[in-house]
């Protein structure tokens, strides 16, 4: 089994934010704990493209990987592995893991009582003809981290980076959770991804651990970094060199299960 601590722990963040500000507690937290570290640019730009940069930026690492995606960059991380043997676990931080076919917005409509709609900014019509889209300023901490302090949460209004609109709509490629061991963790009061639609992404793709934080808000990365933390740590110290935990006794009956289960709820 390859030491935590060799393993590079790589850092996606979602919508309407940035490295830094998505993650900066987490960061703080890995590196005084010794952690190599690469928190990747999520160019927000639509599935497939983003995916391709950061699986760039995985290529140009050595060693065991392990992805960490918040939100929509879960969607990012779920197609970003294309292949690429050293990603040994995915960690889902309230984050989006669509299997093939289905896109970040597919799910949504399945599962109501987001406030994401409701709560986005009329769209900015680019020259290209696309379109990007932001969260209402003054709706910002309601929708994305109410339990932060507003001092913070006017700051990450006034400096959200905008999401294509064609990243809602496009769909998944590959699902990597079937093939690579996942970890789950989520808040109750997520405003923008339904919590019984966190936990069902999370059973379907039959995660190691889920952590559920009571009240906790869509930015779990933040207001619970040592939570977020510490699910990375069991992660990469559950994953072997050959990328599978010491402890799977899940059969592959179960796993087909798991598959069909998603397949089911595709086709209602």
């Amino acid at each position: 089994m390859a030491e935590a601590r060799t393993m590079t722990i790589v850092l996606v963040h979602g919508a309407f934010a940035e490295s830094l500000s998505n993650w900066k507690p987490v960061l703080e937290l890995l590196l005084a704990k010794g952690y190599k570290v690469v928190a990747a640019p999520n160019p927000l730009r639509g599935v497939s493209s983003d995916a391709a940069y950061v699986s760039s930026i995985l290529d140009t690492i050595d060693g065991p990987i392990i992805l960490v995606g918040h939100s929509y960059g879960g969607a990012v991380i779920t197609n970003a592995v294309n292949g690429n043997q050293r990603v040994k676990a995915l960690v889902y931080v309230a984050a989006f893991a669509p299997d093939t076919g289905e896109s970040v917005a597919t799910p949504l409509r399945r599962f109501p009582g987001s406030t994401v709609e409701a709560n986005t900014a009329a769209p900015i019509l680019l020259a290209d003809g696309s379109r990007d889209l932001y969260f209402q300023p003054d709706k910002f901490r309601v929708q994305y981290a109410a339990d932060l302090p507003e001092t913070e949460t006017k700051l990450l209004a006034l400096t959200q980076r905008p999401m294509a609109e064609r990243a809602m709509t496009e769909v998944s490629d590959v699902a990597a959770w079937k093939a690579i061991p996942s970890w789950f963790i989520f808040g109750t009061r997520d405003n923008s991804i339904p919590v019984n639609l966190l936990a069902f992404m999370a059973e379907r793709a039959g995660s190691k651990k889920t952590v559920t934080i009571e009240g906790a808000s869509h930015a779990v990365m933040m207001s619970h970094a040592d939570a977020v933390v510490e699910l990375v740590e069991q992660a990469a110290s559950a994953v072997g060199g050959d990328g599978v935990t010491a402890d799977d006794d899940v059969s592959a009956s179960a796993r087909n299960r798991r598959r069909n289960q998603g397949a089911e709820w595709r086709r209602r």
